[in-house]
């Protein structure tokens, strides 16, 4: 095979020829070099250059002669470092460069300078990234923010390199990312209805317009066209004539004012007709807030020269002359012919105007001191201003006045101002604790408080004070200043709090003890022969913390022969006899010295000496008579002795055994009884009595425990504290003090601290209140400006008296008298026409007559007739007087008059007139007699003297006086009363009315401002209830109960009192006290005498002996008095505790043993054990006779519970209600209860009985309580009052208010429920300018073109509720009722800020223009997933293009639209909505969220289908194309389906009218199913697009599937058959890893 090879050159071309050895070795060749080229592209793009930072400048001095150097490596595209070599070297970066070596010393000469962050623009991407992101925009773009930076010298600002900045700090960053909302569209309207047709025959057209809603943003769609025009339908053709054009005639915009001179009598030297073709489309064309060529017909001021003023004191008007061009239009927009519009009285096209002069202002004045002084918290900044004043103002169609004032921000950070002071509340020391005001009205103590004690309350003053940085908190009370409360912030310090004053509690005192013995006064001295006899009482509740206030504890009676410690026998032996059987015999004592208290002590205290250890005794022998021991000494018959009575007690024994023959007798009756006198002292009660504590003085003579009483670090001086003490004999009166115990007297003198010195504190001043800083009118009392300084602590303890002076007032400094400046007008010039030169050469002219413009000089004057600056007349003396009038120079042919006569003369308030007469040959003239042109007759409305004062609105509450202070400290709470009820005033408004209606001021009107009168507030009345009942009987009759006292209701609380407590059913105050009571058990008792003898019945055996009766007498005395006690009735007496009176005896014969009486049994031990016994002894008196036996001398029993048995415990009460004392309304008091001792079979026992038995008594009987008390509702003072809150009007109304310091406490009276008063202000009237509607455009002389539309601006008198209620009274509806110019200020100045005459074009017949603007849309917001992302919203308008001839639309302007920024905006956001299917057809269009139909907003890409098409097309009858695609039946069919699912035909479904169509296949094989399911398999049957155009995913998804299942049936049939056909070892499947797969389990396997 042979091969020819051609190369193409600039020449020609070659060929070379070769074979197939040739040919291999070219492709190895080129094998070779593409693998060259393959290796060295390759390695161009894996090597690559990386340099690092620029390192530091390096030189030997500082500036430009420094290097820079850095590494440069080659790199892997994997980034590791490689071999330089493996990198191209034409591409190396230089390594070093010439750099400026900065020196630290250069840092603070050079800094970065960067600008502000510009806006955020959108990042353009490349064209086909950019569609596609625009598509996928969801939220929001990507955009860029850039700034500018450059380092600069900080002295200067000038440019240098960045190099020197960049050693210091790196560049700031030029680029940050920002977000941009998606492209927003812009949004229209839906379109109007269409207009009706501008022709009624022949071709007419019409048109219909939409506006814009919202405006294209961030690179969204431009707006769409806002009209459409079409021709209209049907018309009529013309008549013959009427089709031809019509004409117009068209005015152009007047020229500017132009002084008279001679080019422009060369540049008007003809007529002409001027073509508008080029003026038209520079005039239609609208630009954005394009308002330059509106007007204002105002007065211009011109400066000329005038006799006796100075020529820049007078200001006159200079007159011009202005002109204007007129074409004739036909109707189907093309300029025509002149003649064919004008008449003989054409349209003017000159007159004379104000030559136009700009405003002008002074030069500013200094910028104001920063609002922002210090560091505050808020880190907002401050502002300065600065103002100018107007020297000219604008005149003619000169520039407006610009802002005459101008705010910008400074101190922003405000790093290095100081830091702001701190306002805090502070307050005034607590004042006295006042129990007073909790009293109810009908509470007797009312009359004397004094004594009051218990809980109160106690207030203070709460105010507002500067606290400086610098103020040390120590000093904070005494430098701090009181400013305005508004200043802080925060809670405000409580104002009132409850107290307390202590009540004195009476002393629980227990009963006297027993006298003890004769002691000497002090045992340690014995010396004295003299003693005392003593006996106590203890506190068991102290009052307030001590016991000066319990009486005397302690009473002494004299004594003879005192002994403080005495020998006593402690315990007595057995009686031994000396022979061992009867007779004499001796018994041990065991003695020891004991002191008065019966404690051992040693045995040299007792001198006396000691009695004998051992005694004589006897023991009866058999058959002598036995006696029985001594009994225990009786109680004492008296306490003391006298002259009249001495105390005696006895002590007795009994014969127990009577002697036998023989034997000893008995002693006789008189030795068995012995008596002793007893409380031998005299009766002289002795006691200390000592004062109450005096006051704390100065003094140091007695000796203080300081450790207790007094520390060395109070700082108040040390003093003392004495008393009197005096010797108090009862029933008798003091007596010299040595007659009283001196151990026992009382001290006279302590310790005490002195009270401190407390000075008056009081604050600094307050700083003055503000003067006015403008002018002061003459002749007007100079204002005053005050301080005031508040009192903190009061004097107390002799300190330093507050100042006298707490508030001080002055005058303001001299203030500058306003200056007074008036205008003086001078006289009118003659009337100026238009230059006859001019007049000439326009349309129009004729004669030099008509309407002009005459002028007059203004003047300024100050209050000396001296000429003065027109600023100043312009700021001081109001209304500037017209200067320019119109005046009419007459023509031949005008109307000539009379003048005017004097009005008539006025008569009531009706009106005056005027009249005039035709004069000359104006009398023959017809046009001179119409009277709507030339009216003869003038009238004016009179002025009206007759008004009407009628009062207006409701009464204001009742304002009540406020009460007096009482005391110099004003400031001080407490000091003053606030009155709540009894008579006052209340005020209601007067309306002042002229006779149509119009308010006036109330000083026309008699001067009565307000009408006043008497008033009266019901004082409230307190809940009253009854005193307190006496007190029940204790309701236990024996041991603890109770006893209750009540009150009841006598009259309910009326008008806000003291509410009532708690009821019960029957409407009664449930309010009681309830005190324990004890009903002693033991107040009476039983008191038996001794028991007689045994009395033997035997008469006939002497002596008697054997069993016998003894008996004994039974008295009921009271409990304490004892055997000597007075008998009382036994009906008093329990009963069941009778002791028996009589009992059976054994009187022993003489031969029988004598044993004596049983001692008492053992205790039981406690708690009772059923398995123990109690035992019981006696012991032998007499032996028996002939050894005979004795009988037992021990006894037994058991101890059984409850009989013999008994445990004891105490029962402790309920406590008693908390008692106050009796001065006290609430706050502390004591709470009691009683103990009982109770015996375990329920028994109440002598509470002593438990104290024998030290049982534990851990309760306590006596507690403090507190009773809340009934704090009624205290109210702040009234503030002043308010200025009033409207200036003029009715509205206006004074305020004061209070607020509640502490609100009321259980039965305390509740607030009242007026806390703020309001007082109607005067009725003044309210003038304000009101701005009439626009009037339709008019052009002057013409059908069309530009025009002027007006408004007027007049002054109204009005309520205050204009504008929403501009009628003479708020309640009448109407008209506003018009007033003087003059009481609404400056005219000149309103007339610059609103706008009176505008520009407007009056479209002709034919012309191409743009509609009106629409009214401006809803503020709407730039949103992101409903948040706004910027702060304002945004408003849109536009005008539409109105095409009225289609040959005239080249001239036409475009659709232009305006936004501005808008508050309060919303957040819409848009959908696709659509109508019902019909005939495979639907409505789709774009809503807003807020319900309003737009064209655009929403996106494309969403948009639903409108129409629905089905493939292949529904032909069959009665078919129609369903929502999912397929073909089917209508209403009332079935459809019959073809074996491949299409629709064959429908067929009427029999009697299914109503029912939905069925779906049968050709063959009839289906049966018809469901409706429904039919529906379902229709919308899933196997398409591969919706019916929105979308693919179907799951359908390529089964396709698949079925795809690969099949393939997979193919696969294992094949494999099943390959086994069947091959031997079965061929056939074996390894079905695990190591193959060991037996030949059945394989079997099975497959087979599976």
């Amino acid at each position: 095979m042979c091969w020819t090879w051609i190369l193409g050159g600039s020449s020609g071309s070659r060929g070379v020829r070769g074979c197939a050895g040739g040919f291999l070795l070219m492709s190895l060749c080129l094998l070779v070099v593409q693998v060259r080229a393959d290796q060295t592209s390759t390695k161009d793009r894996r090597y690559s250059w990386k340099t690092g930072q620029w390192g530091r400048c390096v030189g030997e001095e500082c500036g430009s002669g420094g290097a820079q150097s850095r590494t440069v490596r080659c790199v892997h595209a994997e980034g590791w470092t490689t071999h330089h070599s493996n990198c191209r070297h034409t591409d190396k970066p230089e390594s070093q460069r010439p750099c400026f070596k900065v020196c630290e010393w250069h840092q603070d000469l050079f800094e970065w300078e960067v600008s502000e962050w510009g806006a955020c623009v959108l990042a353009v991407p490349p064209t086909s990234e950019g569609q596609q992101r625009a598509t996928e925009c969801v939220t929001a773009q990507h955009g860029l923010q850039r700034r500018r930076a450059r380092c600069v010298r900080a002295a200067n600002g000038t440019s240098v390199t960045e190099r020197i900045c960049e050693f210091f700090s790196l560049r700031p960053a030029l680029e940050q990312a920002c977000l941009i909302p998606c492209p927003l569209d812009c949004v229209v309207s839906v379109f109007s209805p269409w207009s009706a047709c501008s022709r009624t025959c022949g071709a007419g057209r019409q048109h219909r317009t939409r506006h814009v809603l919202a405006a294209p943003m961030y690179g969204g769609a431009d707006c769409p066209g806002l009209t459409q025009t079409q021709s209209c339908r049907q018309l009529p053709p013309c008549p013959s004539g009427e089709g031809e054009h019509g004409y117009s005639l068209k005015v152009a915009p007047w020229s500017e004012c132009r002084r008279p001179q001679h080019k422009d009598l060369l540049w008007l030297g003809g007529r002409t007709t001027l073509d508008f073709g080029v003026g038209d489309t520079k005039r239609n064309t609208v630009k954005r807030h394009d308002q330059s060529a509106q007007h204002h017909l105002q007065l211009h001021l011109h400066h000329s020269h005038h006799p006796h003023l100075p020529p820049s004191k007078v200001w006159e008007v200079e007159i011009g002359y202005r002109t204007r061009q007129v074409r004739c239009m036909s109707s189907d927009g093309k300029n025509a012919i002149l003649s064919l519009c004008t008449q003989d009285d054409g349209p003017r096209t000159f007159q004379s105007c104000v030559i136009p002069k700009h405003c002008q202002t002074s030069d500013w004045s200094a910028w104001s001191p920063c609002s922002k002084t210090c560091q505050a918290s808020d880190l907002s900044p401050g502002y300065r201003m600065r103002t100018r004043t107007i020297t000219q103002p604008a005149i003619g169609g000169g520039n407006k006045c610009p802002a005459r004032e101008e705010k910008e921000a400074c101190n922003i950070i405000g790093d290095l101002l100081p830091k702001c002071p701190r306002y805090v509340w502070r307050s005034t020391d607590w004042g006295e604790c006042h129990v007073a005001p909790l009293l109810s009205q009908q509470d007797r103590r009312l009359r004397n408080t004094s004594g009051l004690c218990g809980g109160g309350i106690q207030t203070r003053d709460t105010y507002c004070v500067q606290v400086l940085a610098s103020a040390a908190s120590h000093h904070s009370r005494a430098v701090s200043r009181p400013v305005s409360a508004h200043l802080c912030d925060g809670v405000i310090p409580l104002a009132v709090r409850s107290c307390s004053l202590p009540c004195p509690q009476p002393c629980l005192l227990s009963s006297w003890s027993s006298w003890g013995p004769c002691l000497h006064d002090n045992c340690m001295e014995s010396q004295e022969r003299k003693g005392y006899r003593q006996r106590r009482r203890q506190v068991l509740g102290e009052g307030s913390g001590n016991t000066e206030n319990c009486g005397h504890l302690l009473e002494s009676v004299p004594c003879e022969a005192p002994a403080c410690f005495l020998w006593r026998v402690q315990a007595e032996g057995v009686c031994m006899s000396r022979d061992g059987t009867c007779g004499h015999g001796s018994r041990n004592h065991t003695v020891a010295c004991v002191n008065s208290r019966g404690e051992p002590v040693v045995e040299g205290f007792c001198k006396d000496d000691p009695p004998p250890v051992q005694v004589a005794c006897e023991i009866a022998c058999p058959g002598g008579c036995v006696v029985s021991s001594w009994s225990d000494w009786s109680s004492c018959s008296h306490s003391c002795t006298n002259k009249n009575a001495e105390g005696r007690q006895s002590r007795m024994r009994s014969v127990l055994a009577w002697p036998g023959e023989g034997g000893k007798t008995c002693p006789p009756a008189s030795a068995l009884e012995h008596w002793r006198p007893c409380n031998d002292h005299p009766c002289v009660v002795l006691y200390w009595e000592t004062s109450a504590w005096g006051p704390c003085v100065e003094g140091s003579s007695v000796a203080v425990n300081r450790s207790s009483h007094w520390n060395e670090t109070s700082p108040c001086a040390e003093g003392v504290q004495t008393r009197t003490v005096t010797c108090v004999k009862i029933n008798t009166g003091p007596v010299v003090p040595k007659r009283c115990p001196d151990s026992a007297r009382p001290d006279s003198a302590r310790p005490c601290v002195l009270a401190c010195k407390r000075d008056c504190l009081v604050t600094q001043f307050s700083e003055w209140t503000a003067c006015p800083q403008s002018c002061v009118p003459a002749n007007v009392t100079m204002p005053t400006q005050s301080r005031y300084r508040t009192v903190v602590q009061r004097p107390a303890n002799g300190g330093q008296e507050c100042p006298d002076t707490l508030f001080e007032e002055r005058e303001c400094e001299a203030l500058p008298v306003c200056s007074i400046y008036r205008w003086r007008t001078h006289r009118w010039h003659p009337c100026t026409l238009v230059p006859d030169s001019v007049r000439q050469g326009m349309t129009g002219a004729s004669q030099s007559c008509g309407r002009g413009l005459e002028t007059r000089a203004l003047s300024c004057m100050d209050e000396n007739e001296e000429p003065a600056a027109m600023s100043e007349c312009l700021q001081w003396a109001g209304r500037m007087p017209t200067q320019v009038r119109t005046c009419w120079v007459p023509c031949r042919d005008d109307c000539t008059f009379s003048t005017w006569s004097r009005f008539t003369e006025c008569t009531g308030c009706g009106s005056s007139s005027r009249k005039r007469s035709l004069t000359g040959r104006s009398r023959k003239r017809e046009h001179c007699h119409r009277e709507d042109q030339y009216p003869l007759v003038d009238t004016q409305p009179c002025p009206c003297v007759e008004f009407l004062s009628k009062p207006w609105g409701s009464w204001s509450p009742c304002i009540l006086p406020e009460a007096p202070a009482q005391g110099p400290l004003l400031g001080w709470r407490g000091q003053k009363e606030a009155l709540e009820c009894g008579g006052g005033l209340r005020y209601r408004a007067v309306a002042c009315l002229d006779q149509r209606g119009r308010l006036l001021d109330p000083a026309v009107c008699n001067g009565t401002e307000l009408q006043v009168e008497t008033c009266h507030v019901s004082c409230p009345l307190d809940c009253r209830l009854s005193s307190w009942s006496a007190w029940s009987a204790c309701s236990a009759s024996c041991g603890n109960g109770l006893k209750v006292r009540s009150k009841w209701l006598r009259e309910k609380p009326f008008n806000g009192g003291r509410p009532c407590p708690k009821l019960d059913l029957k409407n009664q105050a449930q309010v009681y006290e309830a005190v324990p009571c004890l009903s002693e058990c033991w107040q009476y008792e039983w008191v038996s005498e001794s028991w007689s003898l045994c009395a033997v019945n035997s008469v006939d055996k002497l002596p008697a002996c054997g069993e016998g009766v003894q008996t004994r007498k039974i008295r009921c005395v009271m409990h304490g008095s004892g055997d000597q006690g007075r008998s009382v009735n036994d009906s008093l007496c329990d009963p069941d505790d009778i002791p028996a009176q009589a009992q059976t005896c054994v009187l022993p014969c003489p031969d029988d043993c004598v044993m004596s009486p049983w001692s008492p049994w053992s205790p039981c031990p406690t708690p009772c054990d059923p398995n123990t016994v109690r035992t019981r002894t006696r012991r032998m008196l007499r032996p028996p006779a002939d050894g005979a036996g004795c009988p037992e001398s021990n006894q037994t029993e058991p101890c059984v519970a409850n009989s013999n048995c008994f445990t004891y415990k105490y029962n402790v009460s309920d406590w008693s209600t908390c008692m106050l004392n009796e001065k006290a309304v609430c706050g502390e008091g004591v709470r009691t209860r009683l103990l009982d001792c109770m015996r375990s079979d329920g028994r109440v026992m002598a509470t002593s009985m438990c104290e024998e038995l030290g049982l534990p008594q851990p309760w306590k009987l006596m507690d403090t309580c507190q009773v809340d008390c009934p704090v009624s509702c205290i109210l702040s003072e009234w503030s002043v009052w308010t200025e009033c809150s409207h200036a003029c009007g009715n509205q206006g109304v004074m305020l004061r208010t209070r607020r509640v310091l502490h609100e009321a406490h259980e039965e305390g009276r509740p607030c009242a429920f007026q806390l703020s008063q309001t007082k109607p202000c005067p009725i003044r009237p309210c003038y304000s300018w009101l701005l009439g509607a626009w009037s339709p455009c008019r052009v002057e002389g013409a059908e069309c073109g530009e025009g002027v539309r007006e408004r007027n601006l007049s002054c109204i008198v009005h309520w205050g509720h204009w504008p929403e209620s501009p009628g003479p009274r708020p309640d009448a509806p109407g008209p506003p009722l018009t007033v003087e110019e003059e009481r609404c200020g400056e005219r000149l100045q309103r007339e610059s800020e609103q706008e009176l005459q505008q520009l407007c074009f009056l479209p002709c017949p034919g012309d191409c223009h743009l509609t009106e603007w629409s009214s401006w849309s809803s503020c709407q917001l730039t949103c992101l997933e409903g948040r706004s992302f910027e702060a304002e919203g945004h408003q849109a308008r536009s005008q539409a293009v109105i095409i009225q001839t289609v040959e005239n639309q080249e001239s036409c302007p475009q659709q232009v639209f305006e936004t501005r920024p808008c508050k309060g905006g919303k957040c819409h956001s848009y959908e696709w909505r659509t109508s019902t299917w019909n005939n495979n057809e639907r409505s789709v269009w774009c809503q807003r969220s807020d319900g309003v139909n737009v064209t655009g907003g929403c996106f494309e890409i969403n948009r639903p289908a409108g129409v629905r098409h089905c493939h292949p097309p529904c032909t069959k009858p009665f078919s129609q194309c369903k929502q999912s695609g397929v073909c089917g039946c209508e209403r009332g069919y079935t459809e019959v389906m073809t074996t491949h699912g299409f629709l064959d035909y429908c067929t009427k479904t029999p009697g299914g009218d109503h029912r939905k169509a069925d779906v049968k296949t050709s063959t009839g094989r289906q049966k018809p199913g469901p409706s429904q399911i039919q529906d379902f398999f229709g919308e899933w049957s196997l398409q591969a697009l919706s019916p929105d155009g979308r693919i179907k995913m799951w359908v390529y998804g089964a396709t698949a599937g079925g795809f690969l299942l099949i393939l997979f049936i193919i696969a294992m049939s094949f494999l099943l058959w390959c086994c069947s056909c091959l031997p079965q070892a061929h056939c074996l499947v390894p079905l695990y890893s190591n193959g060991a797969v037996k030949e059945n389990d394989t079997k099975e396997e497959v087979s599976a």
